[in-house]
């Protein structure tokens, strides 16, 4: 597996797609809570895939953590907007309905209980991770607020999320000699 996730890596660069995947996986990390996108594709998914790379020397590891962390950040901040001034009419809309009424009770609960815990936790869950900065941003929690919590949860979970792709590569070599070791 690691072998072969080096050879891709090499094909990327060697055919100048790095640079766009670099831009795609950020794309797919913003539209996370920007479009909702997080229903359909969790955010941290193309940023594990980021710091896989990372490892590969497709991209300075440093890079795409900063670029992570803002994209996440971003992202975030749109979907806060989105909240903000279309309010009902996304709950109520034919997205709204596909994500239902429970989905958006509970992340309006979190909310309503943790408050900006919730912005800086609901990273941790794709769900809350897609609803909570639309939910906080109808809920017209101050935008003052939002961008403190979602700055530091943006970094940390944006930070560790790229990280833990990384470190995942990086040992990929050990744990396939293992794997490998018990079949023989």
């Amino acid at each position: 597996m690691s072998a072969w996730i080096h050879q891709q890596a090499e094909w990327l660069v060697l055919h100048n797609l790095h640079v766009p995947l670099f831009f795609l996986l950020l794309l797919l990390s913003f539209a996370e809570a920007a479009a909702f996108v997080g229903f359909v594709l969790p955010g941290e998914t193309s940023l594990l895939i980021g710091g896989v790379l990372a490892h590969a020397n497709v991209w300075p590891l440093w890079l795409f953590i900063i670029a992570a962390i803002i994209s996440a950040i971003a992202g975030d901040s749109v979907g806060y907007e989105v909240g903000k001034h279309l309010g009902p009419r996304v709950k109520s809309n034919s997205f709204g309905r596909f994500v239902g009424e429970k989905r958006w009770n509970l992340a309006q609960h979190i909310l309503d209980k943790y408050g900006g815990w919730a912005i800086f936790f609901g990273r941790a869950q794709a769900l809350l991770r897609a609803l909570v900065p639309a939910m906080a941003g109808m809920n017209k929690v101050p935008y003052k607020i939002f961008i403190k919590w979602n700055a530091v949860g943006g970094t940390i979970f944006g930070s560790l999320v790229v990280l833990l792709g990384y470190v995942f590569a990086s040992n990929l070599d050990k744990l396939e000699k293992i794997l490998y070791r018990d079949w023989e």
